[in-house]
């Protein structure tokens, strides 16, 4: 189904997240909005032997993927000159600019454009190894942008202080590819997840700062016949800082697509954040992720989830409560369950990527046309001489 105009510009995307790494909000929406519009999505520099000046690849149509490798003191300068010979070689109209990071923001001064849209998913600046340049590329990335999205309602409360036109729009989902979860004799199950004994209370994500690894121990500990199951990187942490239980297993980083196969596994989804700067703001994508496959789900008190979604999630302090509530979801009744799933769908089925994409992509066509109207007024207006 089309949900916006068949010509829209082109936009370039500039992204601490690579493309190639997990799934989250940039390819949930550039994918979206390369149905209408070309994608440039650059990267941070690369380390490579290669002699060209980026490494470039196109993962589907109309999205193209810049990894840069130049020196980092040039950065902007050669990479700006990339991003323009791109756009003279493709015959591209002025694109929008697309901010994921403030890192980027000298890029304004690179590259021509006719709006800037910064989609602030994250507090980078609270983040492990931020650089202390964040927070004052930030306010100068805020006072350019046209418009500012954010990836929920804690940051919203927190930028809209800083800006005129910011618009909240949390994490959103795939409904129909997570479940694929429920659909027991379609979705086969890995090998790695399927030999772990017990009942299964599973997480799939970055497992960085944000983990609440001392929780994952306790819980490891009180509950020892439970096997937690832990999925996805370990980024900016040493692995041997992980807790070494006997029921806990790390499988490592699966694909978007291999997703399903094994949250159809897990007994209960939870996510165990830890309560520090570094997820103050957050707003999980898989929250709903998990709602969509109808699993039980726990968290410790993340203001996102705790506030928005208090009936479908289970919110527990420490370790104890949270071992109460993994034996209350393990001895649900079928009429709780009901009433559980019931109140899940109802989340699930008033959200998606495709009507997010759809909402941003109506705000910056509006934004457009209001500054195509200001800059004729100001043409327009006559000029008056006066004499003495």
């Amino acid at each position: 189904m089309e949900y916006f105009s068949l010509s829209q510009p082109p936009v370039v995307v500039f992204s601490h997240l690579r493309w190639e790494f997990v799934t989250q909000r940039p390819q949930h929406l550039m994918k979206r909005f390369s149905k209408h519009a070309q994608v440039l999505f650059v990267e941070e520099s690369i380390p490579s032997d290669r002699k060209s000046p980026a490494h470039i690849f196109s993962p589907s149509k109309n999205i193209t993927v810049m990894q840069p490798i130049v020196s980092s003191d040039k950065y902007t300068i050669q990479v700006g000159k990339l991003i323009r010979n791109f756009m003279k070689q493709n015959k591209w109209d002025t694109p929008r600019l697309w901010f994921y990071s403030a890192m980027f923001v000298d890029m304004l001064y690179q590259v021509p454009h006719t709006q800037v849209i910064y989609d602030c998913m994250d507090e980078l600046s609270a983040f492990l190894g931020a650089p202390e340049s964040l927070v004052m590329n930030e306010r100068l990335l805020l006072s350019k942008a046209d418009t500012v999205f954010t990836g929920g309602k804690s940051l919203y409360e927190s930028k809209r202080r800083l800006h005129d036109h910011v618009h909240c729009f949390p994490s959103s989902v795939d409904k129909h590819h997570f479940e694929k979860a429920l659909v027991s004799k379609k979705t086969s199950s890995p090998k790695d997840i399927e030999r772990i004994p017990g009942k299964k209370v599973g997480f799939y994500g970055v497992i960085d700062e944000r983990i609440d690894l001392n929780l994952l121990q306790e819980l490891a500990v009180l509950n020892p016949d439970i096997s937690f199951i832990m999925i996805g990187p370990v980024v900016k942490i040493a692995v041997n800082s992980l807790p070494n239980q006997k029921n806990i297993f790390y499988l490592g980083g699966k694909s978007y697509d291999q997703l399903p196969q094994y949250l159809k596994e897990f007994d209960i989804a939870m996510m165990p954040f830890a309560l520090n700067n570094s997820t103050k703001f957050i707003s999980p994508t898989k929250t709903l992720e998990f709602m969509a496959a109808k699993k039980p789900i726990i968290s410790t008190p993340i203001t996102d989830v705790a506030k928005i979604y208090p009936q479908e999630v289970t919110i527990a302090e420490n370790s104890l409560e949270f071992s109460k509530a993994i034996r209350a979801y393990l001895a649900e009744s079928v009429a709780a369950k009901k009433t559980r799933e019931h109140r899940q769908t109802i989340v699930i089925d008033q959200t998606s990527w495709d009507a997010t994409a759809k909402e941003m992509e109506s705000i910056m066509t509006k934004t457009e046309l209001a500054k195509a109207a200001t800059k004729s007024e100001r043409v327009e207006q006559p000029v008056f001489q006066y004499s003495v």
